[in-house]
């Protein structure tokens, strides 16, 4: 009994001794109570294939129509809406090129319209065309013509007992001196201007003084250049003032003023840099376009329709071919005068 007992000492000590033997020699690592995971799939994200941005269709096409914008109107008449759309037919008929109207309430509505690419043949006036220019949103095309002249001019005038000097030859029509040396008379001295939207009697002439260093008085602006005449004639209002060439004749002041000439005496002359009214197309049209459209507006003013629409639409009777620098001395002046072409524009 006592022999078994030390047997079974002696089988624990071995064991013992066994095991610490094996675990000096080749430690064994035991991770007890966690289950084998099974590593999760990555999902392998499939990307569609790069699609091309499909081109748009191409301009003067029936998914991509012309706009022809009409005379800006806050209220257009039928009469201009009906020769809109007898330009635009014509027009469709001789260039095969899809063609649509549209009326916007202002010329500023207009140009942010051409930039928005939502009208692409328009007419602008002289300030319209220049505020498009700057942003290179038009190429004028063709060019209103009255008394089959493209430009007119701005006169200075002065009541003859205001004892300025005269630098202008009626009987040679030309004047005597530049633009500096005759109106440095005019310094210090108050203006009357027809309204703030003039080129003739209020944008041009402020330019010439601007650009001549001369400085003027708080102005009055009489709306209108009959006006002008008048208050020159009666000499209580202002100094001197500014009009077209030649207001003085206009029929009202001859009936009702028959010494005006004599009495409202002009100053100096502006050389003709005003230009009229214009057809223009938006830069976004290719050049080959603009050549053919170009070819229908002239072929349109050849028919006595066409040329009744056009003078309905945009008050124009003539036209003839234009270029872009005849804008040129115009802008000059418009930039001289300090003025923000934005608030030219209705």
């Amino acid at each position: 009994m006592i022999v078994s007992i030390q047997f079974c000492k002696m089988k624990k000590l071995f064991l013992s001794l066994s095991l610490a033997i094996l675990g000096c020699s080749s430690p064994i690592q035991l991770t007890l109570g966690t289950p084998t995971q099974i590593p999760t799939a990555v999902a392998t994200q499939i990307l569609a294939p790069t699609q091309t941005p499909l081109a748009p269709p191409e301009p003067g096409t029936e998914q991509n129509p012309l706009i022809l914008a009409l005379g800006p109107s806050p209220r257009p008449s039928a009469e201009m809406i009906s020769a809109g759309e007898t330009i635009a037919a014509f027009i469709q008929s001789h260039t095969g090129y899809k063609v649509v109207t549209v009326v916007k309430s202002s010329e500023a509505d207009l140009v942010e319209a051409i930039k928005m690419g939502n009208a692409h043949i328009v007419s602008l006036s002289p300030f319209g065309y220049l505020l498009a220019r700057e942003s290179y949103l038009v190429t004028i095309i063709l060019a209103s013509l009255r008394d089959d002249q493209a430009f007119y001019g701005a006169q200075f005038i002065a009541n003859r007992e205001s004892k300025f000097i005269s630098y202008y030859d009626a009987e040679r029509n030309e004047n005597t001196a530049d633009a500096t040396a005759a109106l440095k008379q005019f310094q210090d001295k108050k203006p009357c201007w027809s309204d703030s939207a003039s080129p003739s009697a209020y944008v041009v002439p402020l330019g010439f003084l601007t650009q001549s260093q001369v400085q003027i008085r708080s102005a009055a602006f009489l709306e209108g250049q009959l006006n002008v005449v008048r208050a020159v004639y009666a000499d209580d209002i202002c100094n001197f003032g500014a009009t077209y060439i030649d207001a003085r004749q206009l029929p009202s002041l001859e009936a009702n003023y028959p010494d005006v000439m004599d009495r409202v005496v002009v100053i100096w002359r502006a050389p003709k840099i005003i230009p009229y009214e214009n057809i223009s197309l938006s830069n976004l049209l290719p050049i080959e376009m603009r050549r053919v459209l170009q070819r229908a507006f002239i072929d349109l003013m050849l028919t006595p329709e066409g040329k009744a629409a056009i003078q309905t639409v945009y008050g124009i009777d003539k036209l003839q071919v234009a270029e872009d620098a005849m804008y040129d001395e115009f802008a000059s002046y418009v930039k001289a005068s300090g003025l923000d072409l934005a608030d030219l524009i209705e």
